[in-house]
């Protein structure tokens, strides 16, 4: 085998190794809260906005807080540091994606889940179709 070859390949593993090793790192699976805080690591929480707690934000320190419930029933404060996500209110999930602080649940991201509007015609649909029939 020539030497450029085998050095690119060489090259090539050890770029893949990395790249795998960074990515495994920072991406988390989905857990509760109680599974990100014994975990430590980036996670991704699943659950829903908890309206009858406060929603607060600030300005000064550009943070959003809002209160979630999983999908073990655990409720954390959530702290996300930018405004609050367009149609928020209208949620049906929310998926915080971030690490599990001491008081709170320090979020890089929210995802937003809201009904669809095509689930609502594809109901019509089938009511049309059942008053036909």
């Amino acid at each position: 085998m020539k030497n450029k070859t085998l050095v690119g390949l060489v090259a090539m593993i050890g770029f893949a190794g990395l790249l795998l090793f960074n990515f495994g790192s920072q991406v988390g699976g989905y857990m509760n809260f109680e599974q990100a805080s014994e975990s430590g690591a980036r996670a991704h929480v699943v659950g829903t906005w908890v309206e009858d707690r406060p929603t607060r934000y600030d300005r000064t320190e550009n943070v959003f807080t809002f209160y979630m419930r999983d999908e073990s029933g655990t409720v954390r404060k959530v702290r996300y540091k930018n405004p609050k996500p367009a149609n928020f209110e209208e949620a049906e999930q929310v998926v915080v994606e971030g690490t599990a602080g001491t008081q709170s649940f320090e979020a890089e991201s929210i995802l937003v889940k809201c009904p669809s509007k095509y689930n609502e015609a594809k109901g019509l649909q089938q009511q049309t179709a059942d008053a036909s029939s």
